[in-house]
């Protein structure tokens, strides 16, 4: 497979570089992806990633054997070795006129499955120890900042999904693109602004994720919420930035997308004193913030030192 370029993995008789014009993934965006680190040609978070394909299948009515997709893919990351795997699984092309689909027989749509490798370096300098002897890698701190852009709110059965549907997200990253490129202009020199990602609201004004990835924060006074999630006494024996202090993550369960690596936070401090709190980041919460990391699949956690509001006001947190 050669680096960066696009193969179809399924119908297997498919013209390996060329997508029709008729793709539902390319008319509809009917369909979901999956980006996946591989370091020393393993992929990260396989588990979760399978849970990924498995669930989005179920939800997009889609026939995928997972398990002997799994299998092709461990393949292509043994001769990837370090890099990224970016895999697109689309409903195949319909008999039926428009929107429309009918399932086969066994229930489910057939699929085309894309894959793409790309070399790549995955940074791993410095990470933080998780249960059974993985670890996450651990980012330079920089700073974020609050986008007027919003993203859309969805029925519970595609919420949370990674869908092919990231419109929203594609004129985010362009409003962040653009506040970069402007404070390039304003140091009148060649240095790479320390914005590293924007925190961004639905359209019900709740602030929920990043334009690449979820969002974990702590608050300077610990409010009564209700959680999903129950503490439990046993304690967790990694004393790290994971550990200290009562994290939340927003809800997906009306937008954003459940990413992998949020998932394993959660799963990670389950055990712990202070497991993950689901709860909503609202206005008034952000000027309470004490903490502050975004996270996704291939940077691992990004610790924030400040957020710029819409306001212009800066909130700052304490180092790492």
């Amino acid at each position: 497979m050669s680096p960066n370029s696009w193969i179809c993995l399924h119908p297997s008789n498919a013209t390996q570089t060329t997508v029709s014009l008729d793709n539902r993934g390319l008319a509809y965006g009917d369909g979901f992806f999956t980006t996946m680190g591989v370091i020393d040609g393993q992929i990260l978070w396989l588990d979760y990633h399978q849970q990924r394909l498995v669930s989005h299948a179920v939800a997009l009515q889609l026939q995928l054997d997972s398990f002997s997709l799994l299998t092709v893919l461990k393949t292509h990351a043994k001769q990837l070795q370090q890099g990224m795997l970016k895999l697109i699984i689309t409903r195949a092309e319909q008999e039926v006129r428009g929107y429309g689909y009918t399932p086969n027989t066994g229930g489910g749509s057939a699929c085309e499955i894309w894959l793409k490798s790309s070399p790549m370096a995955i940074t791993t300098a410095r990470s933080l120890p998780l249960a059974n002897n993985q670890s996450i890698p651990l980012q330079p701190t920089a700073s974020a900042i609050c986008l007027s852009s919003q993203i859309a709110c969805l029925p519970p059965t595609l919420a949370g999904l990674k869908s092919l549907n990231r419109l929203d997200n594609v004129l985010a990253s362009g409003e962040l693109n653009a506040i970069k490129a402007q404070a390039s202009q304003a140091l009148k020199e060649n240095i790479k602004p320390s914005i590293a990602e924007g925190l961004l609201r639905d359209i019900s004004g709740h602030w929920v994720e990043g334009t690449m990835s979820n969002v974990f924060y702590q608050l300077v006074e610990e409010p009564v919420a209700k959680s999903s999630n129950r503490p439990h006494s046993q304690n967790n024996s990694n004393s790290n930035y994971l550990t200290q202090g009562q994290w939340y993550t927003p809800s997906m369960a009306q937008s954003g997308v459940a990413g992998v690596v949020r998932q394993v936070i959660i799963d990670t401090l389950s055990t712990s004193n202070n497991p993950v709190i689901i709860r909503s980041l609202q206005d008034e919460d952000l000027l309470h913030l004490s903490q502050l990391f975004f996270c996704n699949a291939l940077r691992g956690i990004m610790p924030m030192s400040s957020l710029r509001l819409l306001s212009g006001e800066v909130v700052s947190f304490e180092a790492i």
